[in-house]
């Protein structure tokens, strides 16, 4: 798929069918447990147009979680004008409100620390709308204040799922949030 062809609204659907159809299979078991033949089953889909749209459970299950990426990067830019330094923006906790029904399969794909492949995907796209945000500011340090706000949240993320950090889904929205507001403040 390129980023300027518009999309086959039957491949569209497709992949949707397979990435609610995962999401279901991971409610009742690990990944490591789901396999093609029961997923494809549910998703009402044959063996091989699994393969044709991914090439393993790990890129549907990146695939899958990839909305959780884009409600991140939105949560942490849901404010406006001169930032609160201590308290976060309604959507950040409630961002992290939002992960337990899912928590285990994005622990699976997001490993302490921030790496795994839903980690590379987070970093991404957050260090992207931190350098646009940053460049559109005129700010000189732009390439390295989004590299340190796309590292520091995947990391705080990943270990606070994986129970490396203990806080309440608010604790700890409000604690990454000043770390935030730090890095942005800095230089």
């Amino acid at each position: 798929m390129t980023g300027t062809a518009p999309e086959d609204p039957r491949a569209a659907r497709t992949r949707a069918r397979l990435r609610k159809a995962l999401l279901d299979e991971c409610a009742e078991r690990p990944l490591e447990e789901v396999g093609v033949a029961s997923l494809v089953r549910r998703a009402g889909v044959g063996r091989a147009t699994f393969y044709v749209h991914y090439d393993s459970l790990e890129a549907l299950a990146t695939d899958a979680c990839a909305d959780v990426v884009r409600e991140a990067v939105e949560a942490l830019h849901a404010w406006r004008g001169r930032p609160d330094p201590v308290h976060a923006p309604p959507a950040l906790p409630a961002f992290f409100a939002g992960l337990a029904p899912h928590a285990a399969l994005y622990r699976t794909l997001l490993a302490p620390g921030g790496g795994g492949p839903l980690g590379l995907v987070l970093h991404r796209d957050l260090r992207a709308r931190s350098l646009a945000e940053r460049e559109l500011a005129g700010a000189a340090d732009a390439p390295l204040v989004a590299s340190a706000v796309a590292a520091t949240f995947a990391g705080v993320l990943a270990d606070w799922l994986h129970g490396l950090l203990v806080a309440t889904s608010d604790e700890v929205a409000d604690q990454v949030w000043q770390l935030l507001v730090a890095l942005h403040m800095s230089r």
